[in-house]
C-alpha cells in the first residue's frame, strides 16, 4: 500500500469516505447532488454558448463572464464526479497524485473565481464612473494581461501546496472523511509537523482573497457615490440594474465560501458531517446559480439566449 522514497513514504491510494455519518444516505443524498450538477452543467454551457454567439464575445464583461463560467465548471466537475461515485458505487479510492491534482484545482478555482469577480468589481467601476474612457482602459491588451494575472496569482498561489504535501511523509491511515481532496484534509493524515501546511493553506490564500474582497469593496462604494450622483431616477436604476447580477453572484460566492471556510476552521462543535456537507454544497449551489442569476438580471442575456431558441425552433 505504501511506497517509499527514501524517508518520505506516499500511500499508493487514498479512500475517500464521502459524508462520514451519512453513509445510509448516501443514495438518498445523490439525488440533489446530481441534478444540481445537471443544472450547473447546463446552465453554464448555455451561457458560455450565448456569449460565444454574440457579434461582441471580446467585450471585456463577456469575457470576464465566460472566465466566470468556466472556473465554476471547473470547481464543480472536479469534485461532483467523484462523490457521485462514492454514493453510488462505493469507489472511494483515489491514486495519490491524482489527489493531489483534484486538491489543485479545487483551490485555483477558488482563488481564480475570487480574482475574476475583482476584474469584474473594476469592469462596472470603469463603465459607470469613466464611460467615456471604457474602451481606452479596458482595451483587448489590458484584458488579456487581467486574464493572466488572474490565473497566475491562483496557480502561483496554490503551486507550493503541491510541495508542502509531496515533502511530508504518510504512516497513518490512507483514509480521508471526505468526499475530495482538500490541503489540511490530506496533511492531516502526515505523521509530521503540518504547521507550516497549516499556515501557508491558512494565510496566503485568504490574504489573497480579503485583498480582492477590499478592492471589490471600494470599487463599488464609489460606483454608488457616482450612482447617487447621477440626476434623474431612471438612470439612478439602470446603473444599478447592470451590477444587481454581479451583486448577486459576489455575495453568493463570499457568503457561502466564508462560512463553509470559517465553519470548518473554528467550528469545532459542529458535527463532522455538517462541515462536509457544507463543503459540497460550496462546490455546487454558485454553479449552479451563478448562470441563473446572470440570465435573470441581465436583458442582454435573456435577449441572446431568446434569440438562439428562436433560430433552434425555426431550424
Amino acid at each position: 500500500m505504501f511506497g517509499a522514497n527514501l524517508t518520505i513514504f506516499h500511500p499508493t491510494v487514498f479512500i475517500l469516505l464521502g459524508i462520514p455519518g451519512l453513509e445510509i444516505y448516501h443514495t438518498w443524498l445523490s439525488i440533489p447532488f446530481c441534478l444540481m450538477y445537471i443544472v450547473a452543467v447546463l446552465g453554464i454551457g448555455a451561457l458560455i454558448l450565448v456569449v460565444l454567439s454574440e457579434s461582441t464575445p471580446h467585450e471585456p464583461m463577456r469575457v470576464f463572464l465566460s472566465m466566470l463560467a468556466g472556473t465554476d465548471n471547473l470547481l464543480s466537475t472536479t469534485t461532483v464526479p467523484k462523490a457521485l461515485a462514492i454514493f453510488w458505487f462505493h469507489a472511494g479510492e483515489i491514486a495519490f497524485d491524482a489527489c493531489i491534482t483534484q486538491m489543485f484545482f479545487i483551490h485555483v478555482a477558488f482563488v481564480a473565481e475570487s480574482g475574476i469577480l475583482l476584474a469584474m468589481a473594476f469592469d462596472r467601476y470603469v463603465a459607470i464612473c469613466a464611460p467615456l474612457r471604457y474602451t481606452v482602459i479596458l482595451t483587448p491588451s489590458t484584458i488579456v494581461k487581467l486574464t493572466l494575472a488572474i490565473w497566475g496569482r491562483g496557480i502561483g498561489t496554490i503551486f507550493p501546496i503541491i510541495f508542502l504535501l509531496k515533502r511530508l511523509p504518510y504512516c497513518r491511515t490512507n483514509i480521508i472523511p471526505h468526499s475530495y481532496c482538500e490541503h489540511i484534509g490530506v496533511a492531516r493524515l502526515a505523521c509530521a509537523d503540518i504547521t507550516v501546511n497549516i499556515w501557508y493553506g491558512f494565510s496566503v490564500p485568504m490574504a489573497s482573497v480579503l485583498v480582492d474582497v477590499a478592492f471589490i469593496a471600494v470599487s463599488y462604494t464609489l460606483i454608488l457615490q457616482a450612482v447617487f450622483r447621477l440626476p434623474s431616477q431612471d438612470a439612478r436604476h439602470k446603473a444599478l440594474n447592470t451590477c444587481g447580477s454581479h451583486i448577486g453572484v459576489i455575495l453568493l460566492f463570499f457568503i457561502t465560501s466564508f462560512f463553509t471556510f470559517l465553519t470548518h476552521r473554528f467550528g469545532k462543535n459542529i458535527p463532522h458531517h455538517i462541515h462536509i456537507l457544507l463543503a459540497n454544497l460550496y462546490v455546487l449551489i454558485p454553479p449552479m446559480l451563478n448562470p441563473i442569476i446572470y440570465g435573470a438580471k441581465t436583458k442582454q442575456i435573456r435577449d441572446s439566449l431568446a434569440r438562439m431558441l428562436s433560430r433552434v425552433g425555426m431550424s
